[in-house]
């Protein structure tokens, strides 16, 4: 899919580009609403998830529903997610690649897919 660079889809990308945390369309209608920016939350929604389509936002799906994080990079990889403040570190997948390399090997199965986070307390809610 071509991107297309939109007002809308720019203003949503820097507004993501200032937070470090995943957050909801709802809190990013808030962020935008609190800097004076009027979008509606359906289409805030529609181009949340073409953002996250093309690759270029990171989506964490949650019992209380999808949170949004701008993605820092382009190569797969994980997060370690704060419970409390939701602050977000991407990590590094080496560790759990080889896992699954080694648990393709064991088991015969091929083409694994998976989805793996990690959440705790950061250092300023410890």
């Amino acid at each position: 899919m071509a991107r297309t660079a939109t007002a809308t889809r720019t203003l949503i990308l820097d507004t993501l580009g200032n937070i470090s945390r995943f957050i909801s369309a709802q809190d990013l209608f808030a962020e935008l609403k609190k800097s004076g920016k009027s979008i509606g939350l359906a289409t805030i929604y529609r181009n949340l998830q073409a953002l996250a389509d093309e690759g270029l936002l990171d989506c964490l799906h949650t019992e209380g529903g999808t949170l949004y994080r701008l993605c820092t990079t382009c190569e797969h990889h994980h997060h370690l997610i704060c419970n409390n403040c939701a602050e977000t570190v991407e990590l590094s997948e080496e560790t759990l690649e080889k896992w699954i390399e080694k648990i393709e090997r064991e088991t015969g199965f091929t083409q694994i897919s998976h989805t793996f986070e990690l959440s705790g307390l950061c250092r300023a809610c410890s």
